[in-house]
């Protein structure tokens, strides 16, 4: 570019500084966006969500009903459930071997605990113990229930306010 065009180029607002200013502009809008849909993805919850306290477990070998202690769950602090697990006629399940995890689906962040099973309490009822939840939003709380030779994961839908 000879010396008048780049004079030319200048004076119109497209020199070397006006590419770096559209240049960063652009950036900012991409991120806007970026973090625009970050944000959407962590707050949406689908509308047809199942918080039905009773499940059936993923392969139907069990049913079971969860019950918090405390109502409601409370955020940052540690409490204790009971979970309640039968076969599908009815019948408690006895001395199972059930461990516990969970996570928030739309953060990708798991519990800020490891929940534990240890106490049968009897006609198919079991203390779970250290259950705690760092925020409000959706969470999934799975249970992975082994009685005997029979082995199933049984998932429960919280939205914590």
């Amino acid at each position: 570019m000879n010396n008048v065009a780049q004079q030319g180029a200048l004076k119109a607002g497209r020199g070397p500084r006006f590419k770096w200013i559209v240049a960063g502009a652009g950036f900012v809008v991409v991120a806007l966006v970026v973090v625009g849909v970050m944000l959407w993805r962590m707050n949406y919850v689908p509308s047809d969500l199942d918080l039905s306290t009773t499940r059936t477990s993923a392969n139907g070998l069990f049913k079971a009903t969860i019950h918090p202690i405390v109502d409601p769950i409370p955020i940052n602090e540690i409490h204790n459930w009971n979970l309640h697990v039968e076969t599908l006629d009815g019948a408690p399940v006895e001395n199972a071997s059930i461990s516990v995890d969970g996570d928030m689906p739309q953060h990708g962040h798991g519990m800020p605990t490891t929940p534990v099973v240890n106490q049968y309490l009897g006609n198919g009822d079991y203390l779970v113990e250290g259950m705690k939840f760092q925020m409000t939003g959706w969470w999934v709380v799975n249970f992975n229930v082994t009685a005997g030779s029979r082995i199933d994961r049984l998932s429960f839908n919280l939205l914590l306010k």
